[in-house]
Formats: structure tokens, sequence, C-alpha cells
């Protein structure tokens, strides 16, 4: 079972984010799967795992969203390919490369991954953990 339910990460420019996600989610696998004005939830299959949204949610207030924070997520890739992909895509779409496909052996052997900013400056990355 995943520790994770759902992500949602704020985005100051609706479509821009929206457009660029799923260009960027694309060779994983992750598309559009349900979108509420100006919020989209992304997956593999029928739930959407992560969310991007512009504007106060239902538990927010407008002070919640005077600053954008960025963050760090992970996306979980199914290949080395896939990472690749990813980062290709991300820089295609306009992200800014911030560590190319490649392994991290800080992290352990066979940690590979890949490292991008999206347009609010959220590090994003995907990772493929090759079995041992």
């Amino acid at each position: 079972m995943v520790l994770l339910d759902h992500i949602s990460l704020n985005v100051s420019d609706y479509a821009r984010s929206k457009a660029f996600y799923e260009k960027v989610l694309a060779p994983l696998g992750v598309k559009p799967i349900m979108e509420f004005g100006e919020a989209c939830g992304f997956g593999r299959e029928q739930k959407p795992d992560f969310w991007i949204g512009k504007g106060p949610t239902t538990f927010q207030k407008p002070e919640h969203l005077a600053l954008i924070t960025p963050v760090h997520i992970a996306f979980q890739a199914r290949s080395r390919e896939e990472v690749s992909a990813f980062h290709a895509a991300a820089l295609a779409a306009g992200g800014k490369d911030f560590g190319a496909p490649g392994l991290r052996p800080l992290y352990h052997p066979n940690y590979f991954g890949a490292f991008v900013l999206d347009p609010d400056g959220h590090n994003i990355e995907a990772v493929y953990h090759a079995p041992v």
C-alpha cells in the first residue's frame, strides 16, 4: 500500500501549469483524470494522485495563497527511459534543468533520477529505483 493518497500543488498560472504537467507527466503514463474549475487531478489509472490548482480550495483562505513556496515532488518512473523522457519533455515544455538524468549513488546505488524546476520554481523529479 502507498503511504500518500494524493498531493496538491498551488500554481500561479493554471493554464500554463496544466499544459506543462500534461507534457511532462505523459512519458510516465500519467494524464489528467479530473478537472474542477482551475484544479486538475492527474494519475495513471482512474484515480488522481497529483493535483494542481490556482486559487483557494474549500479548506484554504486567501492568505494561504499569498505566497507560493516552492516544494519538491518526486514521481515514480517505471524505467530509466521514462526518467529520461520525463526530463526531455519537461525541458521542451519550458522547465529548467535542475539535475540531468543519472544515477544518484548518494541516495542508493540504483537510484536513477532527473530534476526540473516547473514554471513556479517547484522542484519536480522522476525517479526509478532499479531492482538490486
